[in-house]
């Protein structure tokens, strides 16, 4: 199979779908791989590192697109990329389509098969390609929470973990998955004091227990919610639905009722944010202010860490990537259910559940693609 590796376009994007080190394994089972120019730049990875590997490199997108049978990224196509896409193509990347249905009906009309990363399964009924980023990007919210909460970036004025005889912030995760986790480690690790509100009963035992008392573990309810929100210097949005939108739980009311210069750092922007008053931002403009409450909203928040994120990205997704290459797309989707499960757009139809209900249409049947 041809494997196409395009650079990144979306703004403040530094990630590569490919580092060299997958380039060589994927060349070893024998597969050809296009690597666009410049497209391992923001890692630090030269052209000539690739074509060293075997990866022949392209002068520009539309080469690589032309080219390849299996697109890997990591970030949703942007409008240009859109255009290059055809029928019976592999696209695998992150696509989050709840959140943005108009290129749900923009991919489907390609008729390339979408993969999508966030909805890639493992046996446990985790997330496995979307873990590591969300790993990073719940470790970065605490490092942009706060710098945000520092007076020159319109918080408050107030370190994280204080000082003696100063007391620290308080730090409200909502939602104790991979994000909340690695939020609530980073804070802790401050010397902050945490709260995280979830709905699950066991998944607050074993934060319990993980933290040994140092957090504190509170059930999620309205009221709950509203009862420390209002309290909270620092809230960390890191709800997620698996391929849905995510729950506005922070309502515009509730604003009204946070400490003024308080910061939301909502990491469920990719999915349209868990707050009324989120709206994605860039990592050059990262923040706006609502009714004096600070808002992070940056939708790809990894990729401003993109050799780390780059590396931890490319260790989840190569097995799937080898497994597509060396089966093909029908016999792969056939013979693995977890990544069946990663198909959002296929037939020119939407085939993912949370997608399908997002953008209020019925949803195709996943035995379309094993029949094929």
């Amino acid at each position: 199979m041809r494997i196409g590796v395009p650079k990144e376009i979306k703004a403040n994007e530094y990630r590569v779908g490919m580092t060299p080190g997958s380039v060589r394994e994927v060349v070893a089972h024998g597969h050809e791989l296009v690597v666009e120019r410049g497209a391992g730049a923001g890692i630090g990875a030269s052209d000539e590192s690739y074509s060293s590997l075997g990866a022949r490199i392209a002068d520009s997108a539309a080469e690589v697109f032309g080219a390849a049978d299996l697109i890997v990224k990591v970030k949703e196509p942007q409008p240009a990329e859109v255009a290059m896409l055809r029928p019976g193509q592999i696209l695998f990347t992150y696509l989050h389509l709840a959140a943005d249905i108009s290129m749900a009906r923009a991919l489907a009309a390609t008729g390339v098969s979408a993969i999508a990363y966030e909805t890639v399964t493992a046996a446990d009924g985790s997330l496995p390609l979307l873990a590591p980023m969300s790993e990073v990007a719940g470790r970065l919210a605490i490092q942009a929470g706060a710098r945000c909460l520092e007076r020159a970036c319109g918080g408050m004025g107030l370190l994280l973990g204080g000082v003696p005889g100063v007391a620290a912030a308080e730090v409200l995760v909502l939602g104790g998955g991979v994000v909340g986790t690695n939020a609530i480690q980073m804070a802790l690790g401050l010397q902050a004091r945490v709260t995280v509100l979830d709905k699950s009963l066991t998944r607050l035992r074993a934060l319990e227990a993980q933290f040994t008392g140092q957090l504190n573990t509170i059930f999620a309810t309205r009221d709950a919610l509203e009862y420390y929100i209002q309290r909270a210097d620092l809230v960390v949005g890191a709800v997620l639905v698996p391929g849905a939108a995510a729950p506005k739980m922070i309502t515009r009311d509730m604003l009204s009722r946070m400490k003024p210069g308080a910061v939301i750092v909502d990491v469920a922007i990719d999915q349209g944010g868990c707050a009324e008053t989120s709206r994605p931002t860039t990592h050059a403009e990262p923040t706006f202010i609502v009714d004096n409450i600070v808002h992070y909203c940056v939708a790809n928040m990894p990729g401003a860490v993109p050799k780390t994120s780059a590396q931890a990205l490319n260790n989840a997704t190569l097995p799937f990537i080898i497994k597509l290459a060396d089966e093909g797309f029908h016999a792969a989707l056939a013979d693995d259910p977890h990544l069946r499960n990663g198909l959002n757009v296929f037939d020119r139809k939407i085939t993912h559940a949370g997608v399908a209900a997002a953008a209020g249409v019925a949803c195709a049947p996943i035995e379309l693609a094993r029949a094929a």
